[in-house]
């Protein structure tokens, strides 16, 4: 059974609203009984498309493993914070979580960790006690949208990069892929250039790194300033799910649309229609579907004692991908059949 929380619930165990999580009468969850189902909690950075479709992914896991599982979106880092103590009271045998902010939110995942199973999906927070994480190297994924752009603008030029916010793990380690890459340097994903001034290359210039706070408006209103204030700019590189279509609608608004490239992340249907309509080169994909799945897999077994599902080195790979007008077809027709209702 999967259940989507999309509010926070305080004070002790809520049955009605929560069936899938039960509680002891001191509040904490122990191992579940011989022949009990665990009980799991998949919680999102946020609420988007793509946890949409990691909830399916979810959602059909808990059936293949016999689970009880809670999809909890939350609305910011408090929110998420607040989510995971009031989850910590009631009790669960099992918590896979995406990171808001990796480094502040260390003493909370560490609690978590000392009760429950702990695991991190989508973004790490590799200073925690964590099991394992789950999901790309979103280093090498910048990298992959580096070179996306590389194809879009083989002439270089001014490009500007847009984000969320950059606390998460995922967003800062994806970053600094894509100016290693445009930039052709070695290595730096253990570091972070600053945000407040030009970054320039032998061939490409980074005139900025706007945040956003996920507000789809915002990072649109950010690429029509930066197209007032550079003429010349020739490429925006969007680091989350909702900047594609976001940065094609200023592009369409300001008529420089096909003048300036747009390089982007994950599957939004707006995203893969502009591919296939030759308005965008290509964006990187994770795998928001398997994430949940996965996740629900490895809890399932880790609750059930079997650690065998564990690797040496922590982390289960989920390599991105590139998608583009070649391998499109296929990759939307899955993702549909993934995702759809059942009849």
């Amino acid at each position: 059974m999967v259940k989507s929380i999309g509010r926070f619930i305080a004070g002790a165990c809520v049955a009605a609203a929560l069936g899938a999580l039960g509680c002891n009468s001191n509040g904490s969850s122990g191992a579940p009984g011989a022949g009990a189902r665990p009980r799991l909690a998949y919680i999102t950075n946020g609420v988007a498309p793509f946890w949409t479709i990691a909830e399916k992914g979810v959602l059909d896991g808990a059936k293949e493993h016999n689970v009880d599982v809670s999809v909890v979106m939350p609305s910011d880092v408090n929110d998420q914070m607040h989510r995971v103590e009031d989850l910590l009271i009631r009790g669960v045998d099992g918590i896979a979580i995406s990171p808001i902010d990796a480094e502040n939110q260390v003493p909370l995942l560490n609690k978590a960790a000392a009760k429950t199973k702990l695991i991190t999906q989508d973004s790490d927070a590799p200073k925690s006690d964590r099991i394992v994480y789950i999901g790309i190297d979103n280093y090498v994924a910048g990298r992959m949208a580096g070179e996306l752009v590389k194809e879009a603008i083989p002439g270089g030029g001014k490009v500007a990069i847009f984000v969320g916010r950059l606390e998460g793990d995922n967003a800062r380690k994806r970053r600094q892929g894509v100016l290693d890459e445009l930039l052709d340097r070695p290595d730096t994903s253990a570091g972070m250039d600053p945000l407040g001034q030009e970054i320039k290359g032998e061939k490409y210039t980074v005139v900025a790194t706007l945040t956003d706070q996920i507000d789809a408006a915002k990072a649109k209103s950010n690429a029509e300033d930066m197209m007032l204030a550079h003429p010349d700019l020739v490429g925006l590189i969007g680091l989350n799910a909702y900047h594609t279509p976001a940065l094609l609608e200023a592009l369409k608004q300001s008529g420089k649309l096909g003048k300036i490239q747009v390089v982007g992340f994950d599957e939004q249907d707006a995203t893969l229609q502009a591919i296939k309509d030759g308005q965008t080169v290509g964006t990187v994909v994770q795998n928001p579907y398997m994430y949940g799945k996965e996740s629900v897999r490895v809890l399932a077994a880790l609750v059930r004692g079997d650690t065998s599902v564990v690797p040496e080195n922590r982390f289960i790979s989920l390599p991105a991908r590139k998608i583009q007008k070649g391998n499109l077809e296929p990759f939307w027709a899955d993702l549909k059949a993934k995702t759809a209702k059942p009849e």
